[in-house]
């Protein structure tokens, strides 16, 4: 292969690994503790992201209990115009929040980030409660 076609297909493949590389953390904040193990319906973390795909329009976040995987906890969709690097507010979705009836769970959001009915990147991050 020439060195040009070497480095036009190194730029593509740099395009499209730099797409696929967006980034979510969050804290769980104030959310109130639970111990029940009957979830409260509360307003989401704030979330951070970095490598929000050009054109983004809508972030969907979904919350799911790594330890009981069938357990639905929700989440939510923001309708956002956002690329590169961004913040969503707490509050403004709700969810049923974590709740292990005992001991400790870990949790896990993805965030998609979506144009139209397409999905450009998807991001996830764990941490666990309490």
């Amino acid at each position: 292969m020439k060195p040009v076609a070497l480095l036009i297909a190194a730029l593509a493949m740099t395009a499209t690994s730099a797409a696929a590389e967006m980034s979510l953390s969050f804290s769980w904040g104030d959310i109130p503790l639970c111990t029940t193990g009957r979830p409260n319906i509360v307003g989401n973390p704030a979330f951070a992201l970095t490598g929000v795909p050009e054109g983004t329009d809508r972030i969907v976040f979904k919350l799911k209990d790594l330890d009981v995987p069938g357990y639905d906890h929700g989440g939510g969709t923001v309708k956002v115009k956002m690329s590169g690097s961004g913040t969503i507010p707490s509050g403004v979705f709700k969810y049923k929040s974590p709740c292990p009836p005992s001991g400790r769970h870990t949790y896990e959001w993805t965030a998609t980030a979506k144009q139209g009915g397409k999905t450009l990147a998807t991001a996830k991050a764990r941490r666990q409660y309490p």
